[in-house]
């Protein structure tokens, strides 16, 4: 065992150690990554040969986080991890988008790359250590890699960049970005902020690309200490010959076909791959099973060059648009009877259905993954099915796709949901269409639903996906805004902003070309920010403002605060008593304490379901008070008394002797039963034991000529006639047995 250590200082003193040689020796690369107490373990492996067909590079990356790594057990039945969360699906995507570009284009095995959380301490995020561990991982094996790359988390706390920020500090963070890059590029950027401005978004690039120079350079190192040799691969066999005659017979009609300007999508899908079907049924017969993905694959490069061409010679998009030209956009609210608020959002061939529903806190989302415990109020679900495409196919649930793009959409829209809204809240965007940014869309459509349900927020969003189209051979570039689908994949840059008229909420961007400047990014930005705009006119026009009031179907809330030492009394015992309220009265109850007190929420869909309820909380939290006058319920008789239920769940003693003026030899004579229903005066709060002493006679005319009868001192016992003198007890009855005096007892018995 010879293992190679490297370590990476962070600006605030924090350091960062990556390791090899240790742990899982019998994959292509491992390694472990630490920073405090937090500890990954990113391992790498490659098939040595490529599938048979295979033409693409099949990259998978999953990201897992041990329960033990915080010392905690895994949910359910099973105690085990199971399916990955969300957080885990979102961490896993944010490492591949920056690794999959820098595979080599004719590199096409199965490629493997697992990142895990062995060790956390609740202070340092492992998410933005990932990249780094993976990017390491690839470093020290033998698999041909264009990189190192690595990623970190850029956020602005009291108006500075901080890299890498602990969890703490991030709740203080009015702008989190995370930010994967090259030694040279930037690769791919996500991130949510307050309204920030496109120059303190370009600021935050700049110090977090110079965070990860330093992280890339240290890889560099440890790949050279380690001193692996890259791999030989043949993945590809090509044919240059039959390469040049696609282009020659093709590019031509490739070209005519995106420059006719058609905005049907399928129409141009036709006629691109009619041009590619008609080369091969020239090919001879017997040649065309063997040389069609070769056809295939080349063709895809013609009529990439033939759309870009296009775009940058004559300015000319594959839909006909300008550059800066923003596709139709048509939008409704109240689109749908049954939901809370419901809109339609379409743009081009890109349509979104979204709808709202409130709820109460026991609607609230319950978060319990390794490292992020709690709840969620504000809650956006994405969903895309395959005939928003129109393929032919079932839908298999929510994918990776799903849970990222909606990830996007709520991010954007959260920072302006309303504070202290008492409802919980569900987006849910279900895409129609597609051609061009869904995610967008949704953000679009979900503001548009939001204002219809009444939801008051600070500001509507909207969001844009701008692309560039750059020349290797020129300085020549094209900024588009609001991309087709096919821009998108026959492009350099995917780079999607939301956001308000006074700044941007999230951003998304996937660069896929080297050098790409900062003053093209900014040119870029002040483009997304007109179109964001143009797009929140048109919203605007459609729903100026929140409706002033939900719709009747909504259920009502009501909020309330007790005191911290009533919450048991409103629960009771096994929750008997809030189950109970919510028999009665109908309505929702829940209650949460908080540094204040007792939270309530009385949710119901009448008015007159929220009072009663209200009216027996108030009854229980409501505080006894001496000399109030009560309607209770006889509960219990006892000899010398009777034990009444003044208030709600609260009991107290109505002895005998204050039942009637006149005295009453037993509890039969006061004709008491369980069940009966008296009214009763308090008298007495006890302020040691906290009991209650109650009256009835102190409600009836006092007889003429009473005498209240005199108490003896409390502990000592009324003479009554006959008893004898307190020091004076007389001889012992027969049978006593003689006691010895307290000091003269005796021996003591055996045992």
């Amino acid at each position: 065992m010879n293992p190679i250590k490297k370590t990476i200082e962070l600006p605030d003193g924090r350091v960062i150690s990556i390791e090899t040689g240790k742990l899982a020796k019998q994959a292509d690369g491992a390694v472990e990554v630490r920073m405090g107490n937090t500890m990954l373990l990113a391992t790498v492996v490659s098939a040595k040969e490529a599938g048979e067909g295979v033409d693409f590079m099949p990259l998978q990356v999953e990201y897992k986080e041990k329960f033990s790594a915080a010392g905690r057990f895994p949910g359910g039945f099973l105690k085990r991890e199971g399916r990955a969360s969300d957080y885990e699906i979102l961490t896993a995507r944010l490492v591949d988008r920056v690794l999959r570009p820098l595979f080599p284009d004719n590199y096409h095995a199965d490629t493997f790359v697992n990142i895990t959380l062995y060790s956390a301490d609740g202070v340092d995020a492992p998410d933005c250590l990932a990249g780094l561990a993976a990017s390491a991982a690839i470093a020290v094996s033998d698999i041909p890699f264009n990189g190192p790359i690595s990623e970190v988390r850029v956020a602005r706390i009291d108006g500075k960049f901080v890299i890498d920020p602990t969890f703490e500090q991030l709740q203080k963070a009015d702008m989190e970005l995370m930010v994967g890059a090259t030694y040279d590029n930037i690769m791919m950027v996500e991130g949510e902020m307050d309204e920030a401005s496109e120059a303190d978004l370009l600021a935050a690039l700049r110090a977090a690309h110079d965070a990860i120079k330093a992280q890339c350079k240290v890889q560099m190192e440890l790949a050279e200490a380690v001193g692996k040799v890259k791999r030989d691969y043949c993945h590809e066999v090509n044919d240059e010959e039959l390469r040049k005659d696609v282009h020659d017979k093709c590019y031509d009609r490739a070209y005519a076909i995106a420059k006719a300007g058609s905005a049907d999508k399928h129409w141009r899908q036709d006629s691109f791959d009619a041009i590619c079907d008609e080369y091969i049924e020239s090919l001879p017969e017997e040649e065309r099973d063997e040389k069609a993905p070769l056809v295939k694959r080349y063709y895809h490069d013609v009529e990439k060059e033939a759309v870009r061409r296009c775009i940058l010679d004559e300015g000319v998009r594959l839909d006909g648009r300008k550059t800066t030209e923003i596709r139709p956009i048509w939008c409704e609210v109240d689109y749908l009877p049954g939901p809370h608020g419901s809109a339609v959002f379409t743009r081009g061939e890109t349509q979104s259905l979204s709808t709202v529903t409130l709820g109460t806190k026991l609607d609230e989302k319950i978060l319990d993954d390794v490292l992020n415990k709690g709840t969620e109020r504000f809650l956006l679900h994405y969903n895309f099915p395959p005939f928003s495409t129109g393929e032919a196919k079932a839908q298999r649930g929510v994918g990776r796709r799903e849970i990222g793009h909606g990830n996007l959409a709520h991010r954007a829209l959260k920072r302006m949901f309303p504070d202290n809204f008492p409802y919980v809240c569900r987006v849910v965007s279900d895409i129609l269409e597609s051609n061009g940014s869904s995610s967008m869309a949704t953000v679009c459509a979900g503001t548009l639903a939001l204002l219809d349900a009444g939801v008051k927020m600070k500001k509507p969003v909207s969001g844009i996906a701008m692309g560039l189209i750059t020349d290797t051979e020129s300085p020549k570039y094209a900024i588009l805004s609001d991309i087709l689908g096919d821009e998108d994949h026959l492009g350099d840059m995917d780079f999607k902003v939301t956001g308000t008229r006074d700044g941007i909420t999230a951003t998304q961007m996937d660069i896929k070309c080297d050098g790409l400047s900062y003053e093209i990014l900014e040119k870029a930005l002040m483009q997304a920010r007109d179109g964001r705009l143009h797009i929140l006119d048109i919203i605007e026009k459609t729903i100026p403002a929140p409706r002033e009031d939900y719709k009747p179907h909504v259920p009502r809330i009501v909020t309330m605060l007790i005191p911290k030492e009533l919450i048991g009394a409103v629960i009771g015992p096994g929750g008997k008593v809030i189950q109970g309220i919510q028999e009665e009265s109908g309505a929702t109850v829940s209650i949460d304490e908080i540094e204040e007190g007792g939270y309530i929420e009385v949710a119901a869909a009448n008015k007159d379901s929220i009072d009663k309820a209200l009216a027996m909380i108030n009854a229980i939290v409501e505080l006894p008070e001496e000399g109030k006058v009560y309607d209770g319920t006889v509960r219990s008789i006892m000899d010398f008394g009777a034990f009444v239920e003044f208030m709600p769940h609260r009991d107290g003693l109505l002895h005998i002797s204050e039942i009637a003026w006149e005295r009453l030899e037993d509890m039969e004579a006061s004709g008491l039963k369980e069940g009966d229903k008296v009214q009763v005066k308090l008298i007495e709060i006890d302020k040691k034991t906290g009991k209650y002493r109650l009256s009835m006679r102190a409600l009836l005319p006092k007889p003429e000529g009473y005498v209240e009868p005199q108490r003896a001192p409390r502990g000592e016992r009324p003479r009554r006639d006959g008893d004898r003198p307190r020091g004076d007890r007389g001889p012992r009855r027969e049978g006593d047995r003689n006691r010895a005096p307290r000091g003269d007892r005796g021996p003591r018995k055996e045992d």
